[in-house]
């Protein structure tokens, strides 16, 4: 099965950012000297409470060297703000009662505080993806549901035909969605595979059609759905937000989840660029507003104002040409078609 992963838990400073971000730590003003962690707390949250560039946060987390495990931060904890060389540093001191046996912190990992509010994006991965042609076109189908239905819900039988996988077990049932193109170059990027269940496998009726019990359904199954093996997606520790360390070109929002027209925080688009142009998981990227074009009564002709910054997105899954990302912060009304560069 494959696993693709994010990350739910807080790493500090360690030897793998030394090569890292080396850009100046700016505060923000009037930030805590002190600072109680709090349930419901992020990292991303209290990295922007503290910086104005928040995607610097390796800069700004110290270790302290008191604490038997620094890797987590848990609700309680105090946080302190110092100056080490001239550069801003926060550290912890550990603000809750924690069992402790010779070499071994014991505590609930689910209780650490996230690097974003993990339940906006969760279910979103286990039921969307991006598809290329080639992948939705060879994927097995449903060519037949029980006693010749053309539609099924759960417990039914349905009948599949097609490859499918060796050893796998458990797939989801999607059907072509949007079709996603590059608003610039006007190639084709990818289908939106639209969740529809899930199903299991119950036998081989015959060398090419599979006998599957359909288990979860959002729309009722149809004959042609596709069967494509159920990928487990979980959080990574190695999941960092971070610039990407190449110029996004022509990047732009071309789709957002749920056909709102408005986009805001915690909205999730899709972006047109993706692994091929260098996006990973964890890059963040500023989005910007097309200028307006005014009329320029001095000189009598139409000027063109410069893209205006209005928010900032995070990438959380990345295809081979096109990329979800999670809107972290805006400060207007964000649409479809607006810039994603560099932050």
């Amino acid at each position: 099965m494959k696993i693709k992963t994010l990350s739910v838990c807080l790493l500090l400073l360690s030897l793998c950012f030394s090569g890292w971000l080396q850009a100046e730590v700016e505060l923000n003003e009037d930030v805590p000297q002190t600072y109680i962690v709090k349930k419901g707390d992020t990292l991303w949250g209290i990295s922007g409470m503290y910086l104005r560039r928040p995607w610097l946060w390796p800069e700004l987390w110290e270790v302290n060297p008191q604490i038997d495990n620094p890797h987590l931060i848990y609700p309680g904890d105090e946080l302190y703000l110092v100056w080490i060389d001239g550069q801003p540093r926060l550290r912890m001191r550990r603000g809750r009662d924690v069992k402790l046996t010779p070499n071994m912190r014991v505590g609930a990992l689910d209780l650490a505080i996230p690097i974003i509010p993990l339940d906006e994006i969760n279910a979103f991965l286990l039921r969307h993806r991006i598809l290329a042609a080639d992948d939705l076109n060879s994927a097995a189908y449903v060519v037949a549901g029980e006693q010749t239905h053309l539609l099924s819900v759960p417990g039914d039988k349905i009948y599949g035909r097609g490859e499918l996988p060796e050893g796998e077990r458990a797939f989801g049932i999607f059907r072509p969605g949007d079709t996603y193109t590059d608003p610039v170059s006007g190639e084709f990027l990818g289908y939106q595979a639209q969740d529809i269940g899930n199903a299991k496998l119950l036998s081989s009726a015959q060398e090419d059609v599979k006998e599957l019990e359909v288990t979860r359904i959002s729309e009722e199954v149809r004959v042609k759905d596709r069967l494509l093996p159920q990928e487990e997606r979980i959080i990574d520790a190695t999941f960092h937000p971070r610039a990407p360390l190449e110029d996004i070109e022509d990047g732009y929002m071309i789709a957002v989840d749920g056909g709102v027209s408005q986009i805001g925080p915690m909205d999730i688009v899709v972006l047109n660029k993706g692994k091929r142009d260098g996006i990973e998981i964890g890059h963040v990227l500023a989005i910007y507003q097309t200028g307006e074009t005014v009329f320029d009564q001095v000189a009598q002709a139409n000027v063109k104002l410069p893209d205006v910054r209005a928010g900032l997105a995070m990438v959380f899954d990345s295809f081979e040409k096109a990329s979800y990302a999670i809107v972290l912060k805006s400060n207007r009304a964000l649409k479809i078609m607006d810039r994603v560069k560099n932050p």
